[in-house]
């Protein structure tokens, strides 16, 4: 019977095998394994709250925010393009769904999912 420590999805194990027919081969001396720790969780993100009275800007998609095409603050109309969002190697402009001062919920680079909120609008 051999033993073995074995790590799977960040959770450690002692596990004992037998060895089955064959001949079978020379066992080294036993090395010192140190023990294993599981990985910290990764910290949960917090939703940013909505402004008083702020509409949301959703992503329609997944994808990857490539551009935010304002700074925050800056004064924005409906149906100007505020985000550059790259889904299915496409990019595709997610337009400002108010008249008002825009606030990102994301950054450059950031992947998200249907339905995340991108800006409010305020």
């Amino acid at each position: 019977m051999r033993k073995f420590n074995v790590t799977v999805n960040g959770k450690a194990y002692s596990v004992e095998v037998d060895e089955v027919g064959g001949a079978s081969a020379p066992v080294a001396a036993p090395v010192a394994v140190p023990a294993a720790t599981a990985a910290p969780a990764a910290p949960a993100q917090v939703k940013p709250a909505a402004p008083a009275g702020g509409t949301a800007v959703k992503s329609p998609m997944p994808g990857v925010v490539r551009k935010l095409a304002f700074a925050n603050g800056a004064a924005v109309k409906a149906g100007q393009p505020v985000v550059v969002l790259e889904a299915m190697k496409m990019e595709n402009d997610i337009v400002a769904t108010a008249d008002g001062t825009i606030t990102y919920t994301v950054e450059v680079g950031a992947n998200v999912e249907t339905d995340a909120v991108l800006a409010y609008i305020k």
